[in-house]
């Protein structure tokens, strides 16, 4: 279905495009199925994490990779802290008076502060002739709300997908918090479609190494309790903007199936349908429900499964 939507003129002539601020690690597994059909634009300025681009560069239909600080404004000579772990490091010092009482600290231990120049991500759209950001991720340690909003209102609220990792303890001096970004969204056209609680033990580090082994240490992680430091949070657009085309309605039906709001989906394309009379809306229509009764499928089967097996344990 993704390969018949995709060649369709209208993504043909202007292909999703996709920006990923702090793209150390690995390509966004979400975007696997869309990836050679779209245009990706990726940034971090912590290189030590980043061989799997070249690797994958064949993957997108285009793909744009700068090496360098983005920031809200262009900056000369601003400072970039490497942290011992490169998916820490970040423009914003890390607070280590708060971090110091979690089991992560040394992830986030300062071995090399650097200068380097930043550029906004609006000048890098322009140079690029890009006039659309269609799924907008960014994990910048600290800066996502201020990053997003540099885009400016009419390309913010055009955007169909947006993904942010902020904080809910003090990691970074001055950053971007959960609050912050949830506050921000109650006033744009986007609903939460999902929430991530993440985070890690409340245990001094020092305590940690002293009472465990390096083997009883590693074991940590998932013998004690995690308190909430941190959320991965997801918005989609709630197509409140009449301006939107068979386009936008597309690529939101593909972005909404891929988080599986199935009924998000199935919404969009029956609001398509009648606003372009396109039967194929139709079409996308038929495969929500499809998806909707196939999930409802595994989950009934799940359920008597487990009746089963109590029924069972109770002979």
């Amino acid at each position: 279905m993704f390969e018949e939507i995709f060649s369709r003129e209208e993504l043909q002539k202007s292909p999703p495009v996709l920006v990923d601020i702090g793209a150390s690690g690995k390509i966004h597994p979400k975007w696997r199925l869309i990836a050679p059909y779209s245009i990706c634009i990726a940034f971090d300025a912590d290189l030590r994490d980043m061989g799997y681009i070249e690797k994958e560069n064949s993957g997108y239909k285009k793909l744009y990779v700068y090496p360098t600080i983005v920031a809200e404004a262009k900056s000369e000579n601003i400072n970039f802290y490497l942290t011992k772990s490169p998916h820490c490091s970040s423009i914003l010092k890390p607070d280590q008076k708060s971090l110091g009482n979690w089991a992560f600290a040394p992830l986030f231990e300062v071995i090399d502060t650097c200068s380097q120049n930043a550029i906004d991500l609006p000048s890098v759209l322009s140079e690029l002739g890009i006039k659309q950001v269609d799924w907008f991720k960014t994990d910048s340690q600290g800066t996502d709300l201020r990053l997003f909003k540099s885009l400016g209102g009419r390309m913010l609220r055009k955007s169909l997908i947006a993904e942010f990792e902020p904080g809910i303890i003090d990691a970074y001096i001055g950053e971007d918090k959960l609050c912050s970004l949830m506050g921000f969204f109650d006033g744009q056209p986007f609903w939460m479609s999902n929430i991530e609680i993440k985070g890690t033990q409340r245990f001094l580090p020092n305590l940690l190494k002293k009472h465990f082994s390096d083997l009883q240490q590693r074991f940590v992680d998932s013998c004690l309790r995690k308190s909430p430091c941190w959320a991965e949070v997801t918005y989609l657009n709630s197509f409140e903007d009449n301006t939107f085309s068979s386009r936008e309605f597309l690529l939101g039906w593909v972005f909404a199936t891929i988080e599986t709001q199935h009924g998000f989906a199935f919404e969009l394309a029956k609001r398509a349908f009648e606003k372009f009379g396109d039967p194929f809306f139709e079409k996308l229509q038929n495969m929500s429900l499809k998806q909707m009764e196939m999930t409802a499928g595994k989950l009934t089967v799940l359920a008597v499964k487990k009746v089963l097996r109590m029924l069972h344990m109770k002979k």
